[in-house]
């Protein structure tokens, strides 16, 4: 069981923030990442098909011999958490328990904020959580939809950025937050802009941080966690072209992708690996089959 892989799903390209945290908090450990490319958003869908297409993706990965699977989606760990829970007989983590448990240990005033898409805002998972854990916190949310193409854009550190958070945040900074949960996955990217616009007197609460250190807890616990000395390899799976996945994803991840496979889920057949080779020149991502490769 230690030398199985870790699971982690999102929607698209979200969730590889919480795979960077899981890697440099484990980096000994083998993942394996699908990113649901063909079907993004899931905040726009009925949590019945949200569910659907959890179970399906979690059948995917269970066929891959993992030892825990990662609900690496706002929207998917709402709606699908506990009929992945229920059905699997591994340990599986979302992203809002974690965060949710550290906002309600850091906040000093008992006033949390949190941003997140507005399906995660509509669906109160982040409130709820937070409530369970000590209903004497007041929580205060706020949809930032506009973050999500800013930080897959690339527009992180600059005047749009900063005018959208100032926008969307002086309301929460004026109602006395002293902690506020990024509560969807792509917001990490934009921490620096965010924090700004808060100010020193607010503590960030990185979900993805938080997801991380609590895998690691689990797999400490149960005995899972590989040898210290070795270095895990990273496999990533998608189910529309990869072009535009490695693009934002490498951004994501701080790192070059050498292979993503496009999957059928229907047949849950492999197709062939994509080598993703830039040009050095161009700057611009080739995708070249083996199949072409060996004609």
């Amino acid at each position: 069981m230690p030398w199985k892989a870790i699971g982690i799903f999102d929607s698209g390209v979200g969730g590889l923030t919480v795979l960077k945290e899981i890697i440099t908090v484990l980096p000994q450990e083998d993942t394996i990442y699908f990113g649901d490319t063909a079907r993004v958003p899931y905040g726009t869908k009925s949590p019945e098909t949200v569910t659907r297409y959890s179970l399906e993706i979690a059948s995917f990965l269970v066929k891959r011999d993992i030892k825990l699977l990662v609900v690496a989606c706002n929207t998917a760990s709402a709606c699908a958490l506990d009929a992945l829970q229920s059905m699997l007989p591994i340990p599986v983590v979302g992203v809002i328990e974690p965060g949710a448990r550290r906002a309600a240990a850091v906040t000093r005033s008992g006033k949390v904020g949190v941003i997140g898409t507005e399906g995660t805002i509509r669906s109160s998972a982040y409130a709820k959580a937070i409530k369970r854990i000590n209903p004497e916190v007041e929580v205060v949310t706020r949809a930032c939809p506009l973050f999500v193409p800013l930080a897959e854009e690339g527009w992180t550190d600059n005047e749009v950025a900063r005018l959208t958070a100032r926008s969307y945040l002086s309301g929460l900074r004026e109602q006395g937050v002293d902690t506020l949960v990024l509560g969807c996955t792509h917001y990490p990217i934009l921490k620096k802009v965010i924090g700004e616009v808060m100010g020193d007197g607010v503590t960030l609460v990185d979900s993805a941080e938080e997801t991380a250190r609590t895998v690691a807890g689990i797999l400490q616990a149960k005995d899972l966690l590989r040898p210290s000395s070795e270095r895990g390899n990273h496999h990533y799976f998608v189910s529309d072209v990869p072009g535009a996945f490695v693009r934002v994803g490498e951004r994501f991840l701080g790192q070059r992708f050498w292979e993503v496979r496009q999957v059928s889920l229907a047949g849950q057949d492999e197709a062939a690996p994509s080598h993703l080779d830039i040009d050095p020149l161009k700057g611009d991502v080739q995708q070249v089959r083996l199949d072409a490769e060996r004609n």
